[in-house]
Parts: C-alpha cells; structure tokens; sequence
C-alpha cells in the first residue's frame, strides 16, 4: 500500500506549461500546483475539445501495487466471457452467453458486481485531491480491461447514465486511443450494436497512452466524441499488454 502523503504540495511542483490556459480546461489545482509526483509528470492538452492526459499520474511502485492486486486470485476475479479479460467494481454488468443452438443460453446474464476495493481508495483520492473529479463526483464505479496481442474494443461514447469526467488509468505497456469526432452526442452502447450506427464526421484522433497516465474525458470529448482502441497488433510487440482502469461516478 502506498504510504500516505501529508499534502498536496508533497506530490506537485510548479510549472507555466499552461500559462494562459482556461480553468475550464485545466482543473484549478491542478493549474495551480503543475506538476506531481515526479520531475516526469505533465498536465497535456490535446486537440480533442476537453481532453486532457496526466502523464504519470503513479509511479512505478505504485503501479506494480495496482497490477499485484488485480492478478491476486484471493482478491480479485478476471470474467473472461470477452475476448479480453475484464473486471468490474461497482454496480450491475452482463455476462454474454456462449454460442449456443439452446434459445435459453442466449440470454446475457446480469451480476452484481463487488464495491470498490479499499486497495484503490488512494487512487481515488489522488484524483480527489487534484479536482479531476470534484467534491460531490466521487467514483462509485470501475471497469477493468486487459488488452494484448491484437485485441481492441470498438468506437463508442461511455453510457449517458454515468456523468462527466469520465477517467481511464493506463497501466503496464503503453498504447493509443483513437478519437472519432461525431455530428452530435450520441448514447450508443457496443453491445447493443447501436455506438456503430453514430454519424462521424470523418474527424479522427489518436491520443498516446504512455504506462502510468490518466486520461480526463470532459465535455465534448466525454459526449461528442466516441473512443476505441484499434483491434491491430501494429507497433505492439512481443508480450505486450496494457490494462486500463475507467472510473466513472453517476449523480
């Protein structure tokens, strides 16, 4: 577990990286504070509308704390009904059926999934204590995906039930999230089929995921840009593996 710091200030040193910048893009203490953690971290802007990347929002030990309790059986379960294993805290999900010709068996099958783990509760607050989520916006949710080889999920907008930001850790090998800017907000899940049917604009984006980095997803691109990680073992390599955690919290 890692030790607890005393302040703010412990974890932050100065910057004028985004001098000028709007609080409405960069969280205010954040825009106060600068960097965090180490000599490393940056607060990026992108060029999607209300994106925002928090290089090495934890460090390696940190890191390899997070992965240790994710891969420990005892502690945590993997469902692996997906082609990539995934695991959720907080909340319902769907387990997909397996092929069958039984009309039964083609029913999804919803579970409840565990609280958030105490394990976690320092990510939280990190993301807490630099306003990325507000007072009020506490996370109550977690999705886990482990990516490797080719594996990918398709474009889509995270479901309007859950509010904004919409924050994904980025752990192990580094990687990109791909950016389709749409004609207009668009509530359309991949499972049901309907994220496909959402009018693009033909505007695309790749955003690079390096190990250890936060991703804010607010305004347009939380609600008019749909996200995916590209199915393509392209520059990936030999044992490659990225796991990302998505928090998300609903008023």
């Amino acid at each position: 577990m890692p030790s607890k710091r005393k302040a703010i200030n412990e974890f932050f040193q100065p910057t004028n990286k985004y001098a000028g910048s709007s609080s409405d893009e960069i969280p205010a203490r954040a825009c106060n504070a600068g960097l965090f953690i180490g000599d490393t971290a940056r607060i990026e802007k992108t060029s999607v509308p209300g994106l925002l990347l928090y290089t090495d929002f934890v460090n390696h030990t940190e890191e390899k704390d997070i992965l240790a309790f994710l891969n420990d059986a005892k502690r945590c379960t993997w469902r692996t009904d997906l082609s990539r294993r995934t695991m959720h805290f907080g909340g319902t999900y769907c387990v997909m059926p397996t092929k069958s010709n039984n009309a039964i068996s083609t029913q999804p099958v919803v579970l409840q999934a565990p609280p958030l783990p105490q394990e976690l509760d320092w990510v939280i607050q990190r993301m807490m204590d630099v306003e990325v989520f507000k007072d009020g916006q506490k996370p109550q949710y977690c999705i886990v995906n482990e990516y490797t080889g080719n594996l990918g999920i398709s474009a889509h907008t995270e479901n309007f039930q859950f509010g904004e930001p919409v924050v994904g850790l980025s752990l192990s090998s580094p990687g990109n999230i791909r950016f389709h800017e749409l004609v207009a907000s668009f509530d359309g899940s991949v499972r049901s089929g309907k994220a496909a049917q959402a009018q693009k604009t033909g505007d695309i984006v790749d955003v690079h995921l390096p190990p250890r980095s936060l991703l804010v997803m607010n305004g347009p691109s939380r609600w008019s840009w749909q996200h995916e990680i590209v199915r393509s073992a392209r520059g990936r390599g030999a044992g490659w593996k990225r796991v990302s955690l998505t928090f998300r919290y609903k008023s």
